[in-house]
């Protein structure tokens, strides 16, 4: 069963829309603008020294803001057919359970809806394939299915329709725009359109001779196109000054061929739904003309769960208010380069797979059946069919420790690099000097030990890692430090203890597209 992040932070975030028009001090309450990109992979923006895939708009917003290593959570999400649902709030991608229609994005607290209900599906036809047996439509405006977008890709239709918002809003009042991309998620398997973007944008990317990698790189400079052209309006409607846009992966990317995708978290270990660097630590920044500070690298530990009592005192609330939440207030610390609020996190406790993993400090524990499989370190691909001209990587058996074979180092060229900037200069790109707007955050892991990927079993013994030193998890230092493991099962114990007893229930055959018209709506009075 998948398991994957999808905001559980956002439950009580449309509070902001309550609080009086203005602060207490009479300044006006901002303009949020939250942006979330699905399965961004950290290698996969050039503000992280990404020599294949550029992505000039994002990187300009990146730059003059305050660039985040931000730690994503993993959660249960209900699948396409359970009877279930979680209390959250959402704009365009629900997935979080649509039985009943008081699950539904209008029931739960936004004034507009436009999107689908599910986590995946064709950016063209917005269709939804669970299986062969569950195949259905899926897309809405408020509570009406939806047809007008068919054939229309939906990075366009989601920005077309956040800069209609924009366009229409009235500004003497906030605005929160919740803006979750269905870019960069692979669409439906079993039809074999993984990865889609307009053959256009694509072209960009000759220079990529990898046909998944270059899909993926058009996808990525789509939803970059669209950030750009959603600021441009922000600026020439006069908003832009009183915004803050905040931008962030809901996890990191599936690469190497993982849930059908060529997204890359290169030189950081593992995957998507992996408790690894590369799972959890995702892309993000928070860009405002607001900020006291900016222009830095965040070195504050910041939690998914933080957004929401960040993003709350941004909009002039008092986070006191909110009674129930895991997160930390960040505003201050991070408009004012502060000291860290935050000193431990919850990466995840799963007691239906028996794994987890805390990071207390600087170091970091796993524990139970963590991913072996998807345990390596995976370059972006740029051959055809190969790295090193041996293995082929669409066709990786994932339990045949190939990842061992794949070790560090750079396997794009100058020369492919040169040809990228050709390609980024016709007229339909939006690409920039987006080589020379700042310095990229990139990550240096020293030379990979042979036994990397043979030091840590944590299903025989909980492995640690000293995450500032070592964020590419080579070096397992359990056995030298058994006291700090001993306290951060300590702390995994604790939070054991005030676990809520996992909900899952069997699928319910009536949700079925069959029997609901051809449609995934809720089935359910």
């Amino acid at each position: 069963m998948e398991r994957d992040t999808k905001l559980s932070y956002l439950h009580i975030l449309f509070l902001m829309l309550l609080l009086p028009a203005d602060h207490a001090d009479g300044a006006t309450r901002p303009h949020i603008i939250l942006i979330v990109a699905d399965d961004l992979g950290w290698n996969d923006v050039s503000f992280h020294g990404s020599n294949q895939i550029p992505t000039p708009n994002i990187d300009s917003l990146a730059y003059g803001g305050i660039i985040l290593i931000t730690t994503m959570c993993l959660q249960y999400v209900p699948q396409l057919e359970e009877p279930c649902c979680l209390a959250d709030i959402l704009y365009i991608q629900w997935h979080l359970g649509f039985h009943r229609k008081e699950f539904t994005p209008m029931y739960r607290g936004f004034e507009t809806h436009y999107g689908y209900y599910l986590g995946c599906g064709d950016y063209y036809d917005h269709t939804s394939e669970a299986d062969e047996d569950y195949f259905g439509f899926d897309f809405w405006r408020n509570e009406t299915i939806d047809f007008t977008g068919i054939g229309q890709y939906s990075t366009d239709l989601f920005k077309n329709e956040a800069i209609n918002i924009l366009k229409h809003h009235n500004q003497s009042e906030p605005l929160f725009l919740y803006l979750p991309f269905q870019a960069v998620h692979s669409g439906n398997l079993q039809s074999g359109n993984n990865l889609q973007a307009p053959s256009k944008i694509i072209n960009r990317f000759k220079n990529i001779r990898n046909t998944e990698r270059r899909k993926y790189a058009g996808m990525v400079s789509s939803l970059d196109d669209a950030v750009g052209e959603i600021v441009n309006n922000l600026k020439s409607l006069g908003m832009y000054d009183n915004s803050i846009i905040a931008f962030t992966t809901d996890n990191g990317g599936p690469a190497n061929g993982f849930d059908g995708n060529a997204a890359s978290n290169f030189p950081l270990r593992g995957v998507k739904a992996t408790l690894w660097e590369g799972g959890v630590r995702g892309v993000g920044f928070i860009h405002s003309p607001l900020l006291k500070t900016k222009g830095y690298v965040s070195q504050q530990m910041i939690h998914v769960t933080d957004w929401l009592p960040t993003l709350y005192t941004a909009a002039g609330g008092n986070p006191g208010d909110i009674k129930v939440t895991d997160g930390i207030d960040q505003w201050e610390v991070l408009s004012q380069n502060g000291k860290t609020k935050r000193e431990e996190l919850l990466h995840n406790i799963d007691p239906l797979s028996n794994k987890a993993a805390i990071r207390v400090g600087d170091y970091k524990l796993l524990t139970g059946h963590v991913s072996k499989a998807w345990g390596g370190w995976y370059p972006p691909w740029t051959e055809s069919n190969e790295v090193k001209g041996q293995i082929s990587l669409n066709n990786l058996d994932p339990n045949n420790g190939v990842s061992d074979y794949i070790s560090s180092g750079v396997f794009y060229s100058n020369s492919e690099f040169g040809n990228a900037q050709k390609y980024l200069s016709e007229p339909e790109s939006t690409a920039l000097k987006w080589y020379s707007s700042g310095t990229p955050v990139k990550i240096e892991c020293g030379e990979k030990p042979v036994n990397a990927s043979m030091n840590c079993d944590p299903v025989k013994s909980p492995c640690l890692y000293h995450i500032p030193t070592d964020p590419c998890e080579y070096h397992n230092i359990a056995n030298e430090n058994k006291d700090i493991v001993n306290e951060l099962l300590t702390r995994l114990k604790k939070w054991a203890s005030t676990m809520v007893k996992p909900g899952n229930k069997p699928p319910d055959p009536a949700g079925n597209p069959r029997n609901n018209g051809g449609m995934w709506k809720p089935w359910l009075k």
